[in-house]
């Protein structure tokens, strides 16, 4: 919630405050009015999804619905706020660049990065309101998938070929973009698991969705890893054989 440093006022009247009349609250600016709106509809959605009703956002904040509309005149243009701020804001132009260093090897490469990414979008209002625009309209999913499509995915399968000793580049296969989004649903999953399903808030797992780093290198080793079993095009190929072999016993 905002707040703004105390100040000093002249009281025309102080016997009246001391009889215990509330003295007027502070006006804010409006860009602080404008800030304090959107975080309000930030946590507000994340509770009740995008459907909850604005004059119900306009009680929780303690204003009036007209105040409201006079900052953000449709609810659209309220959620494309939320999203230009929690979704596109969040995007760090050094993810581009860490994956673009043609110095540093994959694993490592996609392990900071999605330890990084993880730690910037797998917070409880990001989680849930990307999960609640999925099942309504979509808009905030449909826009936030299209700059992953502009700015993530063809790096990742660009990286994903070089690791295999590929340098073609053609259009990414199906197979290939399946792949891949095991393995990036799989990370965004962790945070589902927390913020969605509740598991893990009490159980003192690490990290803020109950996950550290050797976590996301697990899984960007077990997708590297997979990759020449799953994509080798020889019909007589064998996957390679995984150094230490584990036999569960069936109960």
């Amino acid at each position: 919630m905002l707040t703004t440093p105390p100040t000093t006022s002249i009281r025309k009247n102080p016997a009246s405050l001391a009889a215990g009349a509330v003295e007027p609250r502070r006006r804010l600016l409006p860009a602080q009015r404008e800030r304090m709106i959107v975080q309000g509809a930030v946590r507000f959605f994340s509770e009740h999804g995008l459907g909850g009703q604005l004059r119900d956002l306009a009680g929780g904040l303690g204003i009036t619905h007209t105040l409201l509309y006079h900052y953000f005149p449709t609810k659209q243009a309220l959620i494309e706020r939320v999203y230009a701020d929690l979704f596109e804001g969040r995007w760090r132009p050094e993810w581009e660049s860490l994956l673009d260093d043609k110095a540093m090897d994959v694993e490592t490469k996609f392990t900071l990065f999605y330890a990084d990414y993880a730690r910037v979008i797998m917070e409880r209002d990001w989680v849930r309101i990307f999960i609640f625009s999925g099942m309504s309209d979509r808009y905030i999913t449909d826009r936030y998938f299209a700059m992953l499509r502009e700015k993530l995915f063809p790096r990742l399968v660009r990286e994903t070929r070089r690791f295999r000793g590929q340098a073609g580049r053609s259009k990414p296969s199906l197979r290939e973009l399946e792949l891949l989004m095991g393995l990036h649903g799989g990370v965004f999953y962790m945070g589902i698991r927390r913020w969605v399903y509740g598991h893990g808030e009490q159980d003192g797992d690490a990290g803020p969705a109950g996950w550290d780093e050797s976590t996301i290198r697990d899984r960007v080793r077990s997708y590297l890893l997979s990759l020449d079993g799953v994509m080798c095009q020889e019909a007589n190929a064998q996957p390679p054989r995984l150094k230490e072999h584990t036999s569960w016993p069936i109960h």
